[in-house]
């Protein structure tokens, strides 16, 4: 029997994951959305997620109860840092091949992700509709996406990773 399905049946492959990784890495952000979801106003938002290791998560959290978020590494090794409110290291997560598969993390909770490795996917799910993110859900005591100290807070929480593995 040949392979086909339905128009909105979408197949997850490593030549889907190949096109996402080559957008990501020639987006000014160094990571790429492909989702699955139909559209922004959806109620279970599904996707994956390209991210370079020069990609800069800002620090955040999702207020909303209904908006727990769901985290799997699909390829390549990603770091999920969680902090508590005042901007601490609550604990580091590796997650891919030889470690956790994902993370699931709960609404309230101030969280980043680091690209540990070039051509690293994830799958992301959570409740829709999209709302962007409000100040009170932006981490205050880290730096903003467009912020010159970015890309030293970048390197530090990469290098939490780094210091994890030696030690």
């Amino acid at each position: 029997m040949p392979e086909h399905a339905p128009a909105r049946t979408r197949l997850i492959d490593p030549a889907a994951l190949d096109a996402l990784t080559a957008r990501a890495q020639a987006s000014p952000r160094r990571r790429m959305n492909d989702n699955l979801h139909p559209h922004d106003d959806h109620p279970a938002h599904r996707l994956l997620n390209a991210i370079e290791p020069d990609s800069y998560v800002q620090p955040h959290r999702h207020l909303d109860p209904a908006k727990d978020e769901t985290i799997l590494c699909l390829r390549g090794r990603l770091g999920c840092i969680l902090f508590d409110d005042a901007g601490a290291v609550q604990s580091l997560h590796r997650l891919g091949a030889g470690h956790a598969f994902g993370i699931d993390i709960v609404h309230g909770q101030f969280h980043s992700l680091v690209s540990l490795e070039s051509g690293s996917v994830m799958f992301e799910a959570k409740s829709g509709p999209y709302v962007p993110l409000n100040a009170g859900e932006l981490a205050p005591w880290a730096p903003g996406a467009g912020d010159p100290a970015a890309g030293a807070y970048l390197r530090w929480m990469t290098g939490l990773f780094a210091a994890l593995k030696a030690g």
